[in-house]
């Protein structure tokens, strides 16, 4: 009998913006900590137009320059501690457990890939009680502030098995599409986090209002 589609797709999801539905607390946090170096506030229609990685390159939008080594230090440790505070106010984004045990239980396997810390992410997902549903919980390992590429070259790396090919990459962000065309992986990117439609569409990958709709077109799409 032939293996359907869910069957052989991997999904690799990401986490703060996707699974998490913090983007409340993101842009609070955010602002916090540009009170604090005197940068104006910003809307969430302004920091979702704005918004990029390197993280460095979204506060050269802000600032008309890349900070310092001692200022993107600064900022970065501020946004994080405001963030912690901010986070435990946020839930699942909204049918998250259904699609994740019902992936699981069609037979398809999945794994969390995030650039949050991975000391911090492994307790948090733990504490939401999904952790059973992935294969792997990969967080960053090294400096804050770069691009999801070559960790994710790394997480298919310890996945062994799964081709990249028959994956398909669930984020918020351009730069979950890009890490997913490094290694030859297929994106599906959601709107309810960091970015824009119109900025999300420039990825040149489907975009869904939903993860519903993100978890039907992966099934279709990877091979």
């Amino acid at each position: 009998m032939a293996t359907s589609a869910k069957h052989r797709t991997h999904l690799v999801w990401d986490w703060n913006g996707t699974l998490l539905d913090d983007i409340e607390a993101v842009l609070g946090a955010t602002n916090a900590a540009f009170a604090e170096v005197d940068l104006a506030p910003l809307t969430l229609e302004q920091y979702r137009e704005t918004y990029c990685v390197p993280i460095p390159k979204f506060y050269e939008r802000l600032m008309g320059r890349l900070p310092t080594p001692a200022e993107w230090e600064r900022m970065d440790g501020l946004f994080h501690r405001h963030y912690t505070e901010q986070r435990v106010a946020c839930g699942l984004t909204a049918g998250v457990e259904e699609l994740l045990d019902r992936w699981k239980r069609a037979g398809g396997s999945q794994s969390l890939l995030s650039m949050y810390g991975h000391e911090h992410l492994v307790p948090v997902v733990r504490a939401y009680g999904i952790e059973r549903h992935f294969l792997r919980v990969d967080g960053r390992t090294g400096p804050s502030g770069g691009s999801k590429a070559q960790h994710m070259a790394r997480h298919f790396e310890v996945l062994g098995g799964i081709p990249p090919e028959r994956a398909v990459v669930i984020g918020d962000a351009v730069d979950d599409a890009v890490a997913a065309a490094h290694v030859g992986a297929r994106a599906v990117l959601y709107t309810g986090g960091s970015h824009s439609r119109a900025s999300l569409e420039g990825a040149g990958v489907p975009v869904v209002d939903t993860l519903a709709e993100a978890v039907t077109l992966a099934g279709l799409m990877a091979e």
